[in-house]
């Protein structure tokens, strides 16, 4: 059996199973299901880790190598600049697509909720005082913390809020090795590739137990949310989901066929194994080996190029939590009778596009941000509790368009790469 339809089949039967436990066993057999859900939840714990503990080597020595070759050949300025442009694009155009679908279908009007029980729920109060620490600090401190004082404690604290401080010491140290290093074959450059390579391996292993470990994470997601999915506000998932369908086959497709000269259908195809490891474990930085395994071994994009746009873009390049962030905001002014301005709706757009680009890829990482937009807006904070329960299964899908926009970006980026590249060889026309 091909590892794609070990993947489908895992994630098709974890669907299955956690609804037929969460109709029929939740109070009959409880004990019993929560050791299953237990050993479930090792198994994609597991798994996750084996993936996880290789993106630090990975981010470190993919973007070095990366910077370095595209140094070397006084490229890096132009990736770099193409790359920024159509993330600013993409998710600008994201962003619109959100403001339309939710003027259009109008998801918050009408609702009715309990305020009350709302403003006290745990999962709210807890995001709040997450985001009064991250306001507390002046704007300058935000551009300071993007240098790291120690690159190892950053490192250390990736997964804490340090990955981007990590892969800006990355992005310099690789520039500064492209200066100082001019042979092919140095020993640190072997080095790096070295361990790019066996962080390559270390992922293959992992996938050997991927089809258990996602059957084992939705089987959990699926028994936890049940019917719960089904409640006031499948509307406004609906509607998500919808924004997201529009931006991966109408925006992506067009920008592949048009800019890249490349078939959607085959490009999707040919990337459906990451798609569903992307939607079954939510987070971006854990689809990032496989994200660059899938870009250098099947879609046969330049490394140097793939290695710099899916590393930087695993945190830079956000479309679906730029797409999500805009209709949740737009939702809950509806909900709470919000009447935005367009100057409002435009600060809305802008600051979706750029909390977006500084959301950290992991399960969840958008939602302090929609907090603070919230805030920016006049709508009640409290408001992000009525989206909590169903964020687990919108994280998934909007990770899937994440991803799919980072390898699309550098699909984008990787076109007439080689014939530049020919030319720089060439030398200089006379």
């Amino acid at each position: 059996m091909k590892q794609h339809h070990r993947l489908l089949m895992g994630f098709v039967l974890g669907v299955l199973g956690g609804l037929l436990g969460f109709y029929l066993l939740p109070a009959r057999d409880h004990a019993v299901m929560t050791r299953i859900t237990e050993v479930f939840t090792f198994v994609g714990a597991v798994f996750l880790r084996l993936i996880f503990m290789v993106v630090v080597p990975l981010i470190l020595s993919a973007l070095m190598l990366g910077v370095m070759e595209l140094g070397k050949g006084r490229g890096l300025g132009r990736v770099a600049g193409k790359s920024l442009l159509y993330t600013i694009l993409l998710s600008g155009l994201a962003v619109l697509i959100a403001i339309f679908t939710t003027h259009l279908f109008k998801p918050g009007v009408g609702l009715v909720f309990d305020r009350a029980a709302l403003a006290g729920n745990s999962g709210v109060l807890k995001l709040q005082e997450s985001v009064k620490t991250v306001t507390a600090k002046p704007w300058y401190q935000y551009l300071v913390d993007l240098l790291p004082q120690n690159p190892i404690d950053s490192a250390a604290r990736a997964f804490s809020g340090e990955i981007v401080a990590l892969m800006v010491f990355a992005l310099f140290f690789g520039w500064a090795l492209s200066t100082v290093i001019k042979e092919d074959d140095h020993p640190l450059v072997r080095c790096l590739e070295a361990t790019f390579q066996a962080c390559l391996k270390i992922i293959d292993l992992a996938m050997i137990l991927a089809p258990f470990a996602i059957f084992g994470m939705v089987f959990n997601t699926a028994y936890r949310m049940g019917a719960g999915f089904l409640g006031n506000v499948a509307y406004y998932a609906a509607v998500v989901v919808l924004g997201l369908a529009l931006q991966f086959f109408v925006v992506y497709g067009f920008f592949l066929k048009v800019v890249a000269k490349t078939s959607p259908w085959e490009f999707w195809k040919a990337c459906r194994d990451l798609f569903l490891y992307a939607f079954s474990t939510a987070s971006s930085n854990a689809t990032l080996p496989m994200s660059l395994e899938t870009a250098e071994l099947v879609l046969k994009l330049p490394p140097k190029i793939s290695r710099f746009v899916l590393t930087v873009g695993a945190t830079a390049n956000q479309n679906g939590t730029a797409l999500f962030e805009g209709v949740t905001v737009l939702f809950l002014a509806q909900v709470y009778g919000v009447d935005l301005s367009l100057g409002q709706q435009l600060l809305v757009v802008l600051m979706s596009v750029l909390a977006g680009i500084g959301t950290a890829g992991v399960p969840g990482g958008s939602l302090p941000l929609i907090v603070v937009l919230l805030t920016q807006v006049g709508i009640p904070a409290e408001g992000i509790g009525l989206i909590l329960g169903v964020d687990r299964f919108l994280d998934m899908c909007r990770t899937t368009l994440n991803v799919a926009g980072d390898l699309v970006i550098a699909k984008l980026v990787s076109v007439g790469a080689e014939e530049v590249d020919a030319r720089t060889e060439d030398g200089p026309a006379t």
